[in-house]
């Protein structure tokens, strides 16, 4: 009996530590912890907040707000930036007035009168006979055009592009059209109307830029972090010496190929050759394309008014002037200001004249250059911070080695 009672109470010990030893083994592994059911994965209660919601929400309102705003402003702001531009440029000579010991009030006094009498004398010196010379352009155009339909190159294109029939339905419009013509007149009327109201504005503006620009900018620096002062320094002064010397430049380009042009239709035998002359200078404001599209219609003109020899001498003129100003010229007005990629030109150039109109094909150059000269020293800042986080973890790495 003893030892029968010895052996089963030896079984229920062993027994007994069996099951302890499996419950803590399956509670140890996780597999028991309560009697609820474990949750599906599956199914999680939001972690986002309803004021996340609303902040989203309202960002994105702000920002069509900010772009439809920009939409309906974009005429001021292109009156606003070419004052910019301006302000930018006639600084230089105030700079340089300052340094010679005039104060700045005085300085930009002088050059404001200085802008406007050379203004005002090309305009009693230019105007008149370009006018003149316009008008007469206009009163014998009906002549020209029945010269060039009787022309052999005209007569070559009628048969493949059949522009007599075109013509001939623009000659019969034409009395419908001056019938109506109380409309496009007022609307030219109003088109100079706002021209002179543009200019006043841009000069107007100018003339605050010159004086309270420099105040406005030093105290935007002034609320910069101390740490940031001198990269923002660096990037204002780049921006300004590269935009002042670009528009300076294009003005003397400008003024060379207006005069060159000139010159050359005078000698050339072309009738127009002032309104010509100046509307090639103006050409040069817009890179690439405006002077091939001005080299094209003077020669075309040419050809109707003075003949094929004429029209050929045009020809080597205009790619003769072209090599000169892109080569030479160029290069050596532009070498210390804006060194842009021609590709990025010719885009800025298309995207910013679908934007703002010719105004914006001449302002593309300065925009793209400003942000070029931002770009690069945000990624040089960026680089030297690399250089320095790569320094600190190699020095790191060298002091955990020692």
């Amino acid at each position: 009996m003893g030892g029968t009672y010895s052996g089963d109470a030896g079984v229920r010990r062993i027994h007994a530590s069996w099951v302890h030893r499996c419950r803590s083994a399956v509670f140890r592994r996780g597999h028991v912890t309560n009697d609820l059911p474990e949750s599906s994965p599956e199914v999680r209660p939001s972690r986002v907040a309803l004021k996340t919601v609303f902040t989203a929400c309202f960002g994105v309102l702000i920002v069509l707000g900010l772009v439809m705003a920009i939409i309906h402003s974009l005429v001021a702001i292109t009156l606003t930036y070419v004052a910019l531009l301006l302000a930018v440029t006639l600084d230089h000579g105030v700079k340089m007035l300052v340094r010679r010991g005039l104060r700045r009030s005085l300085s930009i006094a002088v050059v404001s009168i200085l802008l406007a009498g050379l203004l005002t004398g090309l305009g009693f010196t230019l105007i008149p006979p370009a006018i003149s010379q316009g008008q007469a352009l206009v009163e014998q155009a009906p002549s020209h055009i029945h010269n060039a339909r009787n022309s052999r190159l005209f007569r070559h294109l009628d048969a493949r592009f059949h522009l007599a029939d075109h013509i001939e339905k623009l000659e019969k419009g034409l009395p419908t059209m001056l019938e109506g013509a109380a409309t496009p007149i007022l609307a030219a009327v109003g088109g100079v109307l706002s021209f002179v109201g543009a200019a006043v504005t841009v000069l107007l503006l100018t003339a605050f830029m010159l004086i309270f620009g420099g105040r406005l900018i030093h105290a935007a620096m002034d609320e910069a972090r101390p740490e940031s002062r001198n990269l923002y320094g660096d990037v204002l002064d780049k921006i300004y010496r590269s935009i002042g010397g670009y528009l300076g430049g294009l003005a003397l380009i400008c003024t060379v190929n207006a005069t060159l042009t000139s010159t050359f239709l005078a000698i050339n035998g072309v009738s127009f050759f002032l309104p010509l002359g100046i509307l090639s200078g103006l050409s040069s404001m817009i890179p690439y394309a405006g002077p091939v599209v001005t080299g094209v219609v003077i020669t075309l003109l040419t050809l109707i008014t003075g003949g094929s020899w004429h029209a050929l001498a045009c020809v080597i003129y205009f790619i003769a002037y072209g090599q000169f100003e892109g080569n030479i010229l160029g290069p050596l007005i532009f070498r210390r200001t804006v060194h842009v990629n021609p590709l990025v030109v010719i885009l800025s150039v298309l995207f910013l004249g679908e934007m703002a109109g010719i105004v914006g094909a001449i302002i593309a150059v300065p925009v793209v250059a400003a942000l070029q000269i931002i770009v690069r020293e945000v990624l040089r800042v960026r680089r030297q911070q690399l250089k320095v986080q790569r320094t600190e973890v190699r020095a790191a790495a060298e002091s955990d080695d020692g």
